[in-house]
């Protein structure tokens, strides 16, 4: 019987009291592999007999643990009760809620080992906790049928293996507590099973639990180091043993082998998701801890283990790139490999992190053995028994299973757990290839027309898919069919330079097994020649209401593009955008003041071309007009200036003479205003009629606009409309 060297436990029942108290002896100096700066400690407290025919602990104060499980007597013997727990956090200074064990836990497949190993559930990581309570009753409430014998709560602290692990206490022992229950003198435990620490010398120890089979089923695992084969794809970043510091006097049996690993089994821990990934290694530990001298494994079972934030870890010895023999998955451990996530995915799905990295873990395994992932297989049964969804399997049959499957495929349980084995067929497919959901999400360096990309030359591809980074090899960015640009598997851009003409231009994803997936071609144009104003913008006055200091005109332009004009900006004197068929836009301008009207072209491209010409609106007021015939002089804040003509005589003149390249003649409008005829250069070109339903003052009511700027004279001769004579003139209005 082997004793660990660096730690004894002795447990004294005081009679009368009910006290029981734990001494803790100090850990002895001696390090060995991987040895924890605060080694990893398991200790187990005996269940007594409740009131009701079940098993418990009363709340019990403890000094800090971080795990806890419930073991019993005979690794053959199933719990037919519920097991719950509660702890008491050292973080919160609360007692938690009752919380279930999961006690389905797989059998041992030799029957050899069941003599030497014990029952178990699944461990269940608590975080930092000091005190604990624990029951466990009959499912269906009745007198049997019996639960096993010698029930225990097994408390893990999982020591310090790194300076980054912040907690210094001692390991766990229970303090100096009076139980609170009443429990039958014979359901009490006698000394020897009150306190059972498992750092002390188990039987076994020198067993293999679960970790071989029956000559009758398939050939035995070998004791011999095999070769590690190369795989198809690279191996992921493992935290080693060492890593996590593991203590490697715990298992101290020889690694066992598999021919090869033909399936992988994912799993889940089952406890909380609430816990920091810098807890990891600890949980792993703690894990590893449990499976060692609780369950009285030879080791951990898992081949692998991987947190929620994608860290993978080395499970079982024996070497990462091996077939090592694992315990993982009654009657299938010996053609397969398991992986663990750390946590409980029954409502809560695993996180990308997490299934990317079952993924990599998963190809790299299944490639050194030349197996898609995608796949089917054929596996023998190592042992008689149900699947979680009934199917039967028979010893020394083979049955089919994806590569990469589920707990519950194999075995009666929930594990992985309902959301995280709704997850697996997406890491089936992570882990084949070819790379899922790649499209490009953008497009820089080049504008958008119809089904054409036109660009000055350089180019930046943007792009997203639904597979990690971490399982892409690379990607290429395709011109004309051609490599044009390579970027590493995590990147989402690259970029290139189009020639003269016209490409396609694609990207294509290179899965870490070859697998080739490319999006679809897109059309580009190269176009480096700017857009042209065949029309320079101009302003030209228009009909509306004038002010000193606003003139309404419209601005008039026309631009073009060899390729695709995308549109045109009017930068000064104020800012607007405008489409590519758009060439006028009503605007005011500033009399007296000359304004620059400046307009940008842009092509789809990206080339662009700039107009900046000046005008100037200049209003002529009435006294600088030419008179004949009779005019009357009013005042008024409503008019130009505050002042206007107004005249009823028939064949009354008024002239003005101005160079520009476009004029308006400005008056006021009323029920009673007559009518005029309007010459320019001598040329009778329009009669204006200025009656008004409502009276309107600086009404430009008449425009002319000329090609070019010129000497021009506009005369407005007043007609004498019957009834109605008056015309009221406040101006006239020219752009030079």
């Amino acid at each position: 019987m082997r004793r660990r060297a660096w730690l004894t436990l002795g447990a004294v029942v005081l009679g009368g009291a009910g006290v029981v108290t734990y001494a803790v002896a100090s850990p002895s100096s001696g390090g060995g592999i991987g040895q924890a700066k605060r080694p990893v400690r398991v200790y187990d407290l005996a269940l007594r007999g409740g009131a009701d025919g079940g098993r418990e602990l009363p709340r019990t104060g403890t000094k800090p643990f971080s795990m806890l499980g419930v073991s019993w007597q005979g690794a053959g013997a199933r719990l037919r009760g519920a097991a719950q727990v509660r702890t008491h956090s050292v973080e919160t200074g609360e007692w938690t809620g009752w919380r279930d064990l999961e006690a389905d836990v797989d059998p041992l497949e030799d029957p050899r080992a069941r003599a030497a190993a014990r029952g178990a559930s699944e461990p269940l990581w608590v975080g930092p906790s000091d005190g604990v309570q624990v029951r466990v009753v009959r499912k269906d409430g009745t007198a049997s049928p019996a639960l096993p014998r010698d029930l225990r709560v097994s408390l893990v602290d999982p020591g310090v293996a790194t300076a980054a692990e912040q907690r210094a206490e001692p390991a766990a022992y229970v303090a100096e507590a009076s139980p609170t229950d009443s429990t039958s003198p014979t359901d009490t435990a006698s000394p020897t099973d009150t306190a059972s620490p498992t750092d002390s010398a188990s039987p076994t120890d020198s067993a293999s639990p679960s970790d071989s089979a029956s000559a009758s089923v398939s050939a035995s695992p070998s004791a011999t180091t095999p070769t590690a084969p190369p795989s198809t794809v690279p191996e992921p970043p493992i935290v080693s043993r060492a890593g996590w510091g593991a203590d490697e006097s715990l298992s101290p049996q020889p690694s066992e082998y598999n021919a090869d690993v033909k399936a992988v089994f994912v799993h889940h821990t089952d406890g909380t998701n609430d816990y920091s990934c810098a807890d990891s290694a600890a949980i792993v530990r703690g894990i590893y801890a449990y499976h060692t001298q609780t369950n009285g494994w030879n080791d951990i079972g898992y081949n692998f283990l991987v947190d929620k934030c994608g860290t993978v870890f080395e499970g079982r010895k024996g070497g990462v790139d091996l077939p090592v023999l694992g315990a993982h998955t009654y009657g299938w451990n010996r053609e397969a490999a398991g992986i663990a996530v750390l946590g409980d995915y029954t409502t809560t799905g695993a996180s990308n992190a997490a299934l990317a990295s079952i993924a990599r873990v998963a190809a790299w395994k299944l490639g050194q053995y030349h197996a898609d992932p995608a796949t089917t297989v054929q596996l023998k049964a190592g042992a008689t028994q149900t699947n979680y969804s009934g199917a039967g399997f028979t010893a020394g049959t083979s049955y089919t299973f994806n590569r990469v499957s589920g707990h519950r495929d194999g075995y009666n349980t929930q594990c992985p757990g309902s959301s995280l084995y709704a997850q697996l067929p997406t890491v089936r497919a992570w882990a084949a290839g070819p790379v899922q959901g790649l499209k490009v999400t953008s497009v820089s360096g080049a504008g958008l027309s119809g089904s054409t990309y036109y660009t000055k030359g350089a180019i930046t591809v943007k792009w997203s898919t639904a597979t990690p980074g971490s399982l892409i090899s690379r990607f290429e960015l395709l011109v004309d069919g051609k490599v044009a640009a390579t970027a590493s598997g995590t990147a989402g851009s690259a970029a290139a330079t189009l020639a003269s003409g016209t490409h396609t231009v694609a990207v294509r994803a290179v899965h870490q097994s070859g697998k080739t997936v490319t999006t679809g071609a897109l059309n580009f144009a190269t176009d480096t020649t700017a857009p042209s104003f065949t029309t320079t913008p101009k302003i030209s006055l228009r009909t509306g209401t004038v002010n000193t200091t606003a003139v309404p005109v419209t601005l008039g332009w026309k631009a073009t593009d060899g390729q695709a004009l995308k549109s045109v900006s009017l930068l000064s004197p104020t800012t607007a955008t405008f489409g590519p068929t758009t060439t006028g836009s009503s605007r005011t301008a500033k009399s007296g003041t000359a304004s620059t009207w400046s307009m940008k072209a842009y092509d789809y491209a990206g080339n662009t071309r700039t107009s900046s010409p000046s005008y100037t609106p200049v209003i002529l007021q009435e006294t600088s007009a030419t008179k004949s015939g009779s005019w009357t002089a009013r005042s008024s804040t409503s008019y130009l200036g505050g002042k206007s003509y107004s005249s009823g005589s028939k064949g009354a003149s008024l002239s003005w003479t101005f160079t520009g390249r476009s004029a308006s003649w400005v008056v006021s409008r009323a029920s009673s205003s007559g009518q005029a005829y309007v010459y320019v250069d001598g040329v009778k070109v329009s009669t204006v009629d200025l009656k008004s339903s409502t009276t309107l003052y600086r009404q430009a009511i008449w425009t002319k606009t000329w090609s070019s700027s010129a000497q021009h004279t506009v005369k407005i001769v007043v007609v004498g409309t019957s009834g109605r004579p008056t015309v009221t003139t406040d101006g006239l209005v020219y752009v030079k």
